[in-house]
């Protein structure tokens, strides 16, 4: 037998369980917020500038959870890491969409599939010199489509979204840093260096003192 206590410790699950449509999709797992916990891109340059996508650069069909031109800029704020003392970064976005196409419906058979997913990601990176003139630059894309079926909960349409949209960045974010290892190689910073410290005018010099 329950005393009253496990009984009211109980019915909340239970009232959950009963709650939960069993023809639903579980939910996605918590999304890892940002990108820091992959690997970081150091180069040497002194910042990176976040352009404004161009005109058309971005078409988002809604619902999308995710939106496909906050993650690329989020991508290059988390993942590229200025440690040098001269030029700079300049990230472009030049394709953040997310579009929905319906396929038709009613079909006789169930299941038939009722509207295209596609995720198109394009970025650039341009390194500056001092003077401001461009010395390299590289271009990453990925693309990712899902079909969803005709009839789908409101839920099921958000997580295939959200599906597409996670896969699209994987995708990228592999392809930009092979792309920039292959060819900015020249400006990578190997290991775990830290940036020099300021020095010459305004600036603190360090040198440590013997011991003793």
């Amino acid at each position: 037998m329950l005393d009253r206590r496990g009984f009211l410790v109980l019915l909340p699950a239970l009232a959950a369980a009963c709650a939960r449509d069993p023809g639903e999709p579980e939910p996605l797992p918590p999304l890892v917020r940002g990108y820091r916990h992959l690997t970081p891109i150091r180069l040497n340059i002194v910042e990176v500038e976040m352009a404004e996508p161009a005109p058309g650069a971005v078409r988002v069909d809604e619902p999308c959870p995710m939106r496909p031109d906050r993650e690329l800029f989020t991508m290059a704020q988390d993942r590229i890491v200025p440690m040098g003392t001269q030029g700079r970064g300049r990230f472009l976005v030049q394709a953040a969409e997310f579009r929905r196409e319906r396929l038709g419906g009613g079909g006789l058979f169930s299941g038939e599939p009722g509207e295209r997913l596609t995720c198109r990601l394009n970025c650039r990176l341009e390194i500056l010199s001092a003077e401001g003139q461009r010395v390299g630059f590289v271009e990453a894309e990925a693309r990712r489509l899902r079909t969803v079926a005709d009839g789908s909960s409101p839920a099921a349409r958000l997580r295939a979204a959200e599906t597409v949209v996670r896969q699209a960045m994987d995708d990228m974010n592999v392809e930009f840093e092979f792309q920039i290892r292959r060819a900015l190689r020249a400006w990578l910073v190997e290991g775990n260096v830290p940036p020099p410290a300021p020095v010459g005018p305004g600036g603190i010099e360090r040198e440590d003192l013997p011991r003793g």
